[in-house]
């Protein structure tokens, strides 16, 4: 094999590719990259076993072939060889080596053999549909701050994405929670997604596919079974297991009766949490809201670190109510909110709390109060 490349043309797709592998491997052949070259275009392929990457880029191919060598050490290489010089890699006969050529630079890096390479994106799945790289963003960053960290609740680790009806219009929802809290994005479902399964798309699966979609104005395909899911968008194809579980009923934990309404400028509500949280101890992080009408006191108070509190003007008219929230969530579900106001609806102390965006009806947050 041999093909001579542009060193910022290769940069980027071998960026992609490499963050799926892991840094510390048991099986060899999993810290590769597969290097498929032929009829003018380079193939990269990683994987993890559970996810994998197959991204390409046009290139001159004097000699067609396939390698596979260390997709980390290539992709450090690369990223310190000059601007604006071209690469070239090359294999021997044997494939045992592939020596990378740019300028005066000179590597050797050791190969293995392709056919130990494994695959996972052969499956036809037949389940398809199209949606704007924008929207699909929008459904991840909305959601995945809620995504269960905890390995006991494994079904909680990935956002669940389905199709659902809200007020006789049909959707397409993510929806992630940690037990503590839990947010739930929708958007009009997309032509050809009313037939497919309710998946739990794994966080790292999440977070890798939100940054290769960074930047994309087109459309993504997103095809998926009972157990896979494949986003294809430009030179690029992600394909995931998901997770074998059972999302628990999520609409039996948003409350339907919370019938006291305080509506907040949600920029001065953030800044003023954030500032009354440096007080909060490190391993609770909570803030007191004090709502009567008209006016939002937050307080917070620690042993160690005294008390600190702020006002900030709210429109409320309902009775009285003290509540207690873990400050970090809060500051996560506010800075979702793209409005300038955010709605919380409130029962009791110790009932579940409903945030909204005043001005935007496609995602809800539900977060637990703490005792304060």
């Amino acid at each position: 094999m041999k093909i001579v490349i542009d060193r910022a043309a290769l940069l980027k797709p071998l960026g992609h590719v490499q963050s799926v592998v892991e840094r510390r491997n048991t099986i060899p052949i999993l810290s590769n990259v597969l290097l498929k070259a032929q009829d003018g275009r380079l193939g990269m392929s990683t994987t993890d076993m559970d996810m994998d990457i197959v991204e390409s880029v046009a290139c001159d191919v004097p000699e067609a072939g396939i390698v596979t060598v260390p997709a980390h050490t290539l992709y450090d290489i690369v990223r310190k060889l000059p601007d604006g010089s071209d690469v070239e890699l090359a294999a021997t006969g044997d494939v045992s080596r592939v020596t990378i050529r740019a300028g005066r630079s000179n590597f050797s890096l050791p190969a293995l053999m392709p056919e130990e390479f494994p695959a996972l994106s052969g499956d036809a799945l037949p389940h398809s549909f199209v949606i704007s790289a924008a929207d699909f963003c929008m459904l991840i960053d909305r959601s995945r701050f809620a995504i269960s960290t905890e390995e006991t609740r494994y079904y909680l680790n990935g956002i669940f994405l389905h199709a659902a009806e809200a007020d006789g219009v049909k959707v397409l929802r993510a929806v992630a929670t940690d037990g503590h809290r839990l947010a739930r994005v929708q958007m009009p479902l997309p032509e050809g997604a009313g037939d497919m399964p309710g998946v739990i798309v794994p966080r790292k699966a999440v977070n890798e596919i939100r940054k290769l979609i960074d930047g994309i104005e087109g459309e993504v395909t997103i095809s998926l079974s009972d157990t896979k899911l494949r986003v294809s968008f430009e030179d690029t194809v992600v394909t995931t297991k998901l997770i074998d579980g059972t999302f628990p009923d999520y609409e039996r934990v948003i409350p339907s009766g919370n019938d006291k309404m305080l509506h907040v400028d949600r920029q001065r509500f953030s800044e003023a949490v954030d500032r009354v949280a440096t007080i909060s101890t490190e391993k609770s992080r909570s803030v007191k809201l004090a709502v009567t009408s008209g006016q939002l006191t937050l307080s917070a108070s620690s042993p160690d670190n005294g008390t600190a509190q702020e006002e900030v003007e709210v429109d409320y008219t309902a009775s009285d109510i003290e509540i207690g929230f873990n400050s970090k969530y809060l500051l996560d579900i506010t800075g979702q909110i793209e409005g300038e106001r955010a709605v919380f609806q409130l029962a009791d102390q110790a009932s579940p709390t409903i945030i909204l965006d005043q001005d935007d009806e496609s995602a809800l947050y539900v977060l637990m109060p703490m005792r304060v």
